[in-house]
């Protein structure tokens, strides 16, 4: 591979990878914190409906995305209220959540598939940064939502190994009662990890609808919100790990667009079909190995992943 098409590639990784990134760290929050949430495609889809539609109805990208977290965290309130203070099982809430905003996504937003005159968030150059060759089109030249990306990356690992909410974090996903026993509001804290991975995944859905890929469509998150589950796991519960793995991934799913005219797959198209299937196979992979518990405690998971906490329970 020619090393102009490369950097192509790997700039056009950045960019979509984007929109995963902020889905899996905000679900690397929420499961830290003991709360499995599997309806990250669905806050995806409806912050990226809400968030193009809010755009075209206002004027602004920027309240457009501020509409899009508003929503995402709204979302992951309910599974939050269902899973922490109800006890239900959290895989049947999540699921029910990506349902729920599937279907919502498609009904509410069927007025807004002819729409392509929605304001876009901003693109523009780093000076200086950007005329550095081979990295300057990587890294310097994106939306500015790409910026936030790379700003949330090191915040969030900072906060997660470095500070005391971020010990007190831990101690929620690997022994709450513990956590209760020293005054750590276990409740309030997993309703407010949740609630933040929920604006976060509403946030990767507006990057989508406003900077990556400008216009809605039903379903357009094409199940990035199920790769961001997954490369949780891949990524160990590690902020840092999960930036590379959303920026492969991105990568990986711009590769058919990138390559169209190789000559290879000028040849035989079947191999753009091929490379599409990858993030997902990958996927699928990664959440077969993670379900097993003796493994999923050899990398790295919380222990109290998935289990509600009861109170009375904690000596137990």
């Amino acid at each position: 591979m020619e090393l102009g098409l490369l950097v192509t590639v790997l700039a056009a990784g950045v960019r979509s990878g984007t929109a995963i990134l902020f889905a899996t760290i905000g679900e690397v929050f929420a499961e830290r914190a003991g709360i499995l949430n599997l309806g990250v495609e669905g806050m995806m889809l409806m912050g990226a409906m809400t968030a193009y539609g809010v755009a075209y109805s206002t004027g602004s990208a920027w309240v457009g995305l501020g509409a899009a977290m508003v929503v995402g965290g709204l979302m992951a309130l309910l599974h939050a209220f269902v899973t922490i203070t109800l006890r239900a099982d959290q895989v049947v809430s999540g699921l029910a959540l990506t349902f729920l905003g599937a279907g919502l996504s498609s009904v509410l937003g069927a007025p807004l598939v002819e729409v392509r005159q929605a304001p876009r968030l901003p693109s523009f150059d780093i000076p200086l940064l950007a005329q550095i060759p081979i990295l300057g089109p990587i890294l310097f030249q994106h939306n500015v939502i790409v910026y936030i990306g790379f700003a949330l990356v090191p915040l969030a690992w900072f906060y997660i190994y470095r500070t005391r909410g971020g010990l007190e974090l831990r101690a929620l996903g690997e022994y709450p009662a513990a956590a209760d026993v020293l005054g750590v509001p276990v409740f309030r804290q997993r309703y407010f990890y949740v609630i933040l991975g929920g604006v976060l995944a509403g946030m990767g859905g507006a990057a989508l609808s406003l900077a990556i890929t400008p216009l809605w469509i039903e379903g357009m998150t094409a199940g990035q919100g199920w790769i961001a589950v997954g490369l949780v796991i891949f990524a160990s519960w590690d902020p840092a790990r999960a930036a590379m793995g959303a920026y492969l991934f991105g990568a990986i799913r711009r590769l058919p667009l990138d390559l169209q005219n190789w000559a290879l797959f000028m040849r035989n198209p079947t191999y753009g079909y091929f490379m599409n299937m990858l993030p997902y196979l990958f996927t699928i992979i990664v959440l077969i190995i993670g379900s097993r518990e003796a493994l999923r405690r050899r990398v790295g998971a919380p222990a109290a992943l998935g289990t509600p906490y009861v109170r009375e329970d904690r000596g137990s």
